[in-house]
């Protein structure tokens, strides 16, 4: 029987709540683990180990599928990501990699590989000096979305039109030693698109619709079933190869200029999703989970 950990903040979060019941149908045996209770050893046995509530080795899984890692200092995250990169030398399958978690988490890096493969994206400055930002603001056109540089599901992010409003911005990220990451507005009219991709493939799309500029469903967009045309699925599958994702929700929005990808996320949410497809998403990651652990 196939071992499979789920890393999650909330085991009765419903994306891992899903996952867990199909792995189950497939016949493996899940667990439960979180970052909080996890150890690393060296020169001693377990190599990773997990308190729930006594200590248990986890390089012995097959698989992990990471959820969404949550808060953390530097050092924490640092140390985070350096346990999975262990247990992957160990041989554990980890889904999404550590790399590309690191990537996605980090939009600057993201989207500057993105570019570097040749992937439309919007224009974006990412400084630390207000001076730059200030000029760069007006370069964008007087009109942008400032977004916090680790962040997701568009908690954060701010449009800015107004140069005083700006400046203001400008200041209190620097004053909070924050950077300041901007991208110019991208008039895209009342939606955008999220493509789901698992190993290489789009196995499921829709059109997140909202009256605001914002288009998460956690805020509140709605979402629409959306036959992705072969450009889109064509463009979600390179940004997902460009930062190393093996699943990963693609937003792209469509501009006067074509297509562009705003961003990739590594540890996505389907809820949304799952409700306007007939595919189900939990079942296909688990499958796609299964077979690396197999094939490896």
């Amino acid at each position: 029987m196939m071992k499979v950990g789920i890393l999650t903040r909330r085991p009765d979060a419903w994306c891992s709540s899903r996952l867990a019941e199909a792995f189950s149908r497939l016949g493996a045996e899940v667990s439960f683990l979180s970052f909080r209770r996890l150890s690393g050893q060296v020169s001693m046995r377990p190599l990773a180990s997990h308190r729930a509530p006594d200590l248990r080795a986890i390089e012995e899984l097959d698989a992990l599928v990471i959820r969404p890692i949550g808060r953390g200092s530097l050092e924490q995250i640092i140390f985070r990501m350096d346990l999975l990169r262990r247990l992957e030398a160990e041989g554990v399958v980890v889904v999404n990699p550590p790399e590309a978690i690191e990537i996605c988490s980090d939009k600057y890096h993201a989207l500057w590989l993105m570019e570097s493969a040749g992937i439309p994206v919007p224009r974006t400055v990412a400084t630390e000096d207000v001076q730059v930002a200030m000029r760069a603001f007006y370069e964008l056109g007087r009109d942008v979305v400032v977004k916090p540089l680790f962040g997701s599901r568009g908690i954060g992010s701010v449009r800015a039109t107004d140069p005083d409003a700006a400046l203001r911005l400008f200041r209190s990220i620097a004053f909070q030693r924050g950077v300041i990451y901007m991208q110019e507005f991208i008039p895209h009219g009342n939606y955008d698109v999220r493509a789901f991709v698992i190993g290489g493939r789009v196995v499921a799309a829709m059109r997140r619709v909202a009256r605001g500029w914002k288009k998460n469903v956690y805020l509140g967009a709605r979402p629409e079933p959306y036959e992705l045309p072969a450009e889109l699925e064509e463009l979600a599958v390179r940004a997902a190869e460009a930062t190393k994702c093996e699943v990963a929700g693609v937003d792209i929005l469509p501009s006067e200029r074509g297509p562009l990808v705003i961003e990739v996320n590594s540890q996505p949410s389907w809820r949304g999703l799952q409700s306007v497809s007939k595919t189900d998403i939990a079942m296909e990651i688990a499958r796609y989970v299964l077979s690396r652990a197999k094939d490896g």
